[in-house]
């Protein structure tokens, strides 16, 4: 991560917008002493597992039909 004090990320902010759209990471400083963090987005994973949900299992066939006496008497 490279180092840049405020006013100079004030002054720059679109280069280091750039630098950090091609992966780069920047560290606002004010007065030798880290502030904040300039870093890429990350998006989030549409696709990531729920961690409770992905220990459920089934144990049978979902799309088996059912029998008269499984389904019980309608009343």
């Amino acid at each position: 991560m490279q180092s840049v004090n405020v006013h100079d990320a004030k002054t720059n902010l679109s280069s280091l917008l750039a630098g950090t759209e091609k992966g780069k990471s920047f560290l606002i400083c004010r007065n030798g002493k880290v502030v904040a963090d300039l870093v890429p987005h990350k998006k989030k994973r549409r696709t990531k597992k729920h961690p409770l949900l992905s220990k459920i299992r089934i144990n049978y066939d979902p799309t088996e039909v059912l029998t008269n006496d499984e389904w019980g008497e309608i009343t």
